[in-house]
C-alpha cells in the first residue's frame, strides 16, 4: 500500500501550490497508500475542511486504496463490541473512556467527555439522543446531545433493580435491561422495560423467562417491535407498545451480535444457514444454505440489500425479500480474517475485517462483488476495523486510531 504514482501529491507539495486554489483541491482529494506513521499521512484538524469543502474526491487506481484525509487516537478499549463507532450530524462517534467526537470533515475533536459511562458501554442512538448507563452505577439511564456530549435526559426503572443497560432504542422509548435484585443482592432474574423519553417514565416491565441471563442481548427496533437475540440461542419479539412477548425461537447456535430487520423479516445467521421468519408470527419465510463446510456471519442490510460473510471469508450479496444470491465473492480466501461490518456509498459497498493484521477496509463493486481495493493502516494490529459510512465520507476504526476514509 506504500506506493504512489504521478498523480500522487504530498502535502508539502499542495501547500506550495496553495496560492493558486491548486494545492487544496488536491490535498482534499486525497492521495494512495500511507500508514499512521507516514509524516505525510494528515492529524486530524489539520486537513482543509468544514462548511463547503469540496467533496469530489479521485476514484484510486484499481488496486489501490485511497489514503486517509485524516487520522486521530481515541480512547477506544475494544470492549464495546459493535458498538464501538458511530456516525450521527457529521461527527463521528467512539466509545471509550473518554468518549469523544470528532467532525468527520475536519478531523477535529468537537467534545470528550470522560467518567460518563461504565467501561464497554456502546454506542446507542435513538431520536436524536445518545443513551447510556450512569457510570456512577445508581441505577440511572442517561441521554446526552451527540451534537454537545451535553447531558439531557436522565431516568430509571426503580430502585429494586441492578444497573439497567440500554439495549435499543426508538422515537419514543429507550428499551433496557436490568437485573431483580434479591435480598443477598444477587440478580438470578431480569427485566426488560421501556422508558418514555419524553416524560422518562417506565411504560411497561416484563420480567423475562428464568434461566436467561443479563449479558449477551442484541436488540433492534421495527415497526412497532422489539426484537432481540442472545446467549441462550433464542430469537425473541416483543410489542413495544404493551412490552408482550409475540414469539420467540430457539436457535441452534447462537447470536448475539448483529442480525437483519428489512420489510417485515427478521433475518438471522443460524451455522450454515441464514434464516428469515416473519415479523409478525415468527413463520419462516426463506432459508440460504453456503453450500460449503463453513457458517454465515451476522448478516446486514443495507439500501434493500444483505451483505454478509461466511468462515471461509466469502462475501455474499443477498435479497433479503427472497434469500436469492445476487453475487458471490471469494477474493478474501487467503486472507486471516473474514469481513464484519459493512457500510456503502454509490456504487460500493465497504466491508471491516474481523481480526486480522493483513485484513482492514475492503471495498467492493456493489453491481458484481469485484474487489477494487483493501485499506491497511501497515499499524499490524489484529484489533477488529470498524467502518460507518457518513456521505461521501467513511468513519473508520481500528484499536485506539480514527481514520476518515474517502468513500471512493
Amino acid at each position: 500500500m506504500g506506493g504512489r504514482d504521478a498523480r500522487s501529491v504530498s502535502r508539502r507539495q499542495a501547500l506550495r501550490l496553495g496560492g493558486t486554489g491548486l494545492g487544496l483541491m488536491m490535498l482534499g482529494a486525497g492521495a494512495w497508500g500511507c500508514s499512521p506513521d507516514d509524516p505525510e499521512a494528515p492529524d486530524a484538524g489539520s486537513t482543509p475542511g468544514g462548511e463547503g469543502a469540496d467533496e469530489s474526491f479521485v476514484t484510486p487506481p484499481p488496486g489501490r486504496a485511497p489514503k486517509p484525509l485524516w487520522q486521530a487516537v481515541t480512547g477506544n478499549d475494544s470492549l464495546s463490541g459493535a458498538s464501538a463507532l458511530a456516525v450521527t450530524g457529521g461527527l463521528a462517534l467512539v466509545a471509550g473512556d473518554p468518549l469523544v467526537a470528532h467532525d468527520l470533515v475536519t478531523g477535529r475533536e468537537k467534545w470528550s467527555r470522560k467518567g460518563v459511562t461504565t467501561p464497554g458501554a456502546g454506542l446507542l442512538l435513538g431520536g436524536g439522543t445518545l443513551y447510556l448507563a450512569s457510570a456512577e452505577y445508581d441505577g440511572d439511564v442517561v441521554g446526552l446531545d451527540p451534537r454537545s456530549g451535553k447531558e439531557t435526559w436522565r431516568s430509571r426503572i426503580g430502585k429494586e433493580y441492578d444497573q439497567p443497560r440500554p439495549m435499543a432504542a426508538d422515537d419514543r422509548h429507550v428499551y433496557v435491561l436490568a437485573g431483580i435484585l434479591e435480598k443477598d443482592f444477587s440478580t438470578p432474574n431480569n427485566v426488560i422495560a421501556a422508558i418514555d423519553t419524553a416524560s422518562g417514565k417506565v411504560v411497561w416491565r416484563e420480567r423475562r423467562d428464568a434461566g436467561t441471563e443479563e449479558h449477551g442481548i442484541t436488540a433492534q427496533v421495527a415497526d412497532g417491535h422489539l426484537v432481540y437475540t442472545d446467549y441462550r440461542r433464542n430469537v425473541t419479539v416483543r410489542d413495544t407498545v404493551t412490552g408482550r412477548q409475540l414469539w420467540t425461537k430457539k436457535l441452534k447456535n447462537s447470536n448475539w451480535e448483529q442480525f437483519a430487520v428489512h420489510k417485515g423479516l427478521v433475518i438471522v445467521a443460524e451455522g450454515r444457514r441464514l434464516r428469515a421468519f416473519a415479523l409478525d408470527g415468527g413463520a419462516e419465510r426463506w432459508t440460504l444454505d453456503t453450500g460449503d463446510f463453513t457458517s454465515f456471519n451476522s448478516p446486514q442490510v443495507i439500501e434493500g440489500v444483505l451483505y454478509v460473510s461466511d468462515r471461509l471469508h466469502g462475501m455474499w450479496a443477498v435479497d433479503p425479500e427472497s434469500g436469492k444470491v445476487v453475487w458471490r465473492n471469494q477474493d478474501l480466501l487467503e486472507k486471516a480474517a473474514y469481513a464484519w461490518q459493512f457500510a456503502k456509498a454509490g456504487d460500493t459497498v465497504y466491508a471491516a475485517s474481523e481480526l486480522d493484521d493483513k485484513g482492514g477496509i475492503h471495498a467492493f463493486d456493489a453491481a458484481t462483488g469485484k474487489l477494487r481495493w483493501t485499506y491497511n493502516d501497515g499499524s499490524g494490529d489484529i484489533q477488529r476495523w470498524y467502518v460507518v459510512g457518513g456521505g461521501k465520507r467513511l468513519a473508520v476504526l481500528h484499536a485506539e486510531r480514527l481514520y476518515a476514509l474517502p468513500a471512493v
